[in-house]
């Protein structure tokens, strides 16, 4: 393929990623081959059918924000086994008005990885192997995380969101 064929495109991807899985890693995959050929550098949110449907969730998103991210820049959307992505998007007026900026990608191999699987396993002492990047399961043993033990002594620790000082802030 010639350069003047290919798609330049910075991909945001959200999402826990606490554990990080091969799924993850293959959305940048199967964004990268769905994107592929159209020509116009883009910068997309990459996300999963789980993530869209967060934009549903009451008092998660402001409507202005959903507005922005899909009508401003749009997003690929990678689909999961369970997840009828092309109905949530009908059911939301504001997706519905934007449903052309977002890419559905439908995932051909059924994979039904997650990282909730993934830490329910690891609190039940299973195997993880083939279902994470060997280097992320090194640094979960290592740490000890997402074990039964881990889980019970951060219980009642309360996450607060990322806050950063500015100089107007100080005044």
């Amino acid at each position: 393929m010639e350069n003047s064929e290919k798609t330049e495109v910075v991909l945001l991807a959200c999402g826990s990623f606490n554990p990080i899985t091969n799924m993850h890693l293959r959305l940048f995959e199967l964004a990268k081959d769905y994107m592929n050929g159209t020509g116009v550098p883009k910068v997309k949110l990459l996300c999963g059918a789980d993530f869209l449907e967060s934009f549903g969730v009451p008092n998660l998103w402001k409507g202005e924000d959903i507005t922005k991210i899909v009508g401003d820049y749009g997003l690929i959307c990678v689909t999961r086994a369970g997840n009828d992505a092309q109905k949530f998007i009908y059911e939301s007026d504001v997706l519905w008005k934007h449903q052309n900026n977002i890419h559905l990608v439908n995932e051909w191999i059924t994979n039904d990885i997650s990282s909730t699987k993934i830490r329910r396993a690891l609190r039940r002492g299973q195997s993880i192997r083939y279902l994470v990047p060997d280097l992320v399961q090194e640094y979960i043993e290592k740490h000890s995380l997402y074990s039964s033990e881990s889980e019970e002594r951060n219980v009642g620790v309360i996450l607060a969101p990322l806050q950063r000082k500015t100089a107007e802030a100080d005044i």
